[in-house]
């Protein structure tokens, strides 16, 4: 009989087994959590949280990534203030600040992981990544959570609206993909394109996983032993009217 509701790693073992400060996530992100963050565990990592609210999740990342990482909380309530402990430092601010985002820039060492679980909000997202993306580490992660709120109009969102944190990260694909473009005036390479190795889409979740890139290459090997096929136009009409 196949089992259910198995513990699918120790981020999820921590919040079920959590009596310290409340911790609130939906229960499918520890798999993402844990397929993009494990290669930092034990590591000096440096992570940053937007949202620090009871500060349970600041905790979960300090038990998870061990006693060498240092976590960086943000949040704009000032009594989160109180949550700081060993290895956990808070930081009181408003996301959509931009003058805020880029003297967190300047104040905290080195970001190696930034997770957006702030105020959820279509300008809060897109000042954080604009602002802090470049910051991050270029073989760093950043994760955007709680991306349904691109659809809830009470955060600003819509089903395809204009300026949802959704829709402005699809034109992220193009930029991945600038290298072929056959149209620079309108799609060129750029920092990002040099800088991004991959995206990754979840329920509710964008990852992006940064890496020096450069212009992809084909490697051709081998002996080829059927000639080349080349297609007539009337057999194309046929076919693609």
């Amino acid at each position: 009989m196949m089992k259910t509701n198995t513990v699918t790693n120790d981020l999820e073992q921590f919040v079920l087994e959590n009596t310290g400060n409340s911790i609130n996530k939906w229960k499918h992100y520890f798999e993402i959590y844990d397929r993009h963050f494990s290669r930092y565990r034990g590591a000096d990592v440096h992570i940053v949280e937007f949202g620090v609210c009871h500060g349970g999740s600041l905790q979960m990342w300090k038990t998870y990534f061990g006693p060498s990482a240092r976590i960086f909380g943000i949040d704009i309530n000032p009594e989160c203030k109180k949550l700081e402990e060993e290895n956990i430092d808070i930081f009181i601010g408003d996301q959509e600040d931009r003058a805020f985002l880029r003297s967190l820039a300047k104040t905290i060492p080195r970001i190696d992981i930034l997770i957006d679980d702030g105020g959820h909000k279509m300008n809060q997202q897109i000042a954080t990544f604009e602002e802090l993306f470049p910051f991050i580490d270029e073989n760093g992660i950043y994760l955007c959570e709680d991306l349904h709120t691109s659809y809830w109009e009470k955060f600003g969102g819509g089903y395809k609206k204009n300026g949802t944190f959704i829709e402005y990260s699809k034109n992220f694909i193009d930029y991945l993909h600038a290298w072929h473009s056959q149209n620079p005036k309108k799609l060129d390479v750029t920092d990002f394109t040099k800088s991004v190795h991959s995206l990754h889409y979840y329920n509710s979740i964008l990852v992006i996983e940064k890496r020096k890139t450069v212009k992809p290459s084909c490697i051709e090997t081998g002996t080829a032993r059927v000639s080349k096929y080349k297609a007539k136009k009337k057999w194309w009409k046929k076919w693609f009217k």
